[in-house]
């Protein structure tokens, strides 16, 4: 499975950022991808209003990336927003093509670092697994990155892949830690973990947020054993990887079978 990781700046235009969706998508598919990840807020970037430009998924925005996926042949992996019932919005990967349509609603919200994601955004309600051909593909967006339980229970629910849409907040050691904590969610869970990380607005001369995470790039596929095997820098970028789903997860697993060594009969969950 060959995906590739689209490493973007988000603008506050849905309508440009889909353009650069499909432009992304377009290159990937001549490097021979299956699957593209997109970062989380792919739709807009953090610090604007989020209600004014969250849509349905059966919105135009949606319909769009579905539009791409069509075209290109290709999974296409995206971070949006969507209008929530108690007026919020949902944090929402919206996972397309390839006979694949459907969406995640992040779990855990970033009221971290002195940012609350939860004041305009409404948790999700379940863990996301897709088939893609014979292999199941988990899904996960940014902070939960810091919760190991989620990345367990997907491969419980059998993924061999997760896919880590992300915009990942700036400030003193947070490149240091999202590395850190993406290469443990692969070992934790011995699943290939490939994780899409908003550029660094720096790095194309847009001045980051000081408040809402806008990203600090370093997007990287990392395997089950933890090595990373590509990676991106700050700026704008796409990288695509070869992963094994099968050999390698089964290899890891046989090596260290941290998901049957859990002592759940003292250590539930």
């Amino acid at each position: 499975m060959r995906i590739a990781l689209s490493q973007l700046v988000s603008s506050t235009e849905p309508e440009h950022n889909l353009r650069a969706i499909a432009e992304q998508a377009e290159r990937a598919a001549d490097e021979g991808a299956e699957v593209v990840v997109y970062p989380e807020a792919a739709m807009a970037r953090f610090g604007i209003p989020l209600g004014p430009v969250a849509e349905p998924l059966d919105g135009p925005w949606a319909d769009g990336v579905r539009e791409v996926a069509e075209r290109t042949g290709l999974l296409l992996v995206a971070g949006m927003f969507t209008p929530a019932a108690d007026g919020r919005v949902n944090n929402t990967v919206l996972i397309t093509g390839r006979g694949v349509d459907t969406h995640y609603d992040k779990l855990h919200l970033f009221d971290a670092f002195g940012f609350a994601e939860s004041e305009t955004v409404a948790p999700g309600d379940r863990a996301v697994t897709v088939a893609l051909g014979d292999t199941t593909i988990g899904v996960a967006t940014c902070y939960d990155v810091r919760f190991p339980e989620l990345f367990r229970q997907l491969a419980e629910d059998g993924a061999r892949v997760v896919l880590l849409p992300a915009s990942w907040g700036a400030g003193p050691g947070k490149i240091e830690q999202w590395e850190v904590l993406v290469r443990a969610r692969a070992l934790d869970s011995t699943c290939w973990v490939a994780a899409c990380d908003q550029a660094d607005p720096a790095s194309v001369g847009v001045v980051p947020s000081e408040k809402a995470p806008t990203g600090v790039g370093h997007s990287m596929v990392v395997s089950p054993l933890g090595e990373v095997v590509g990676r991106l820098g700050a700026e704008p970028g796409l990288v695509t990887v070869e992963v094994d789903p099968e050999k390698t997860v089964d290899e890891a697993r046989h090596a260290v079978p941290v998901l049957t060594n859990r002592r759940t009969d003292v250590l539930p969950g």
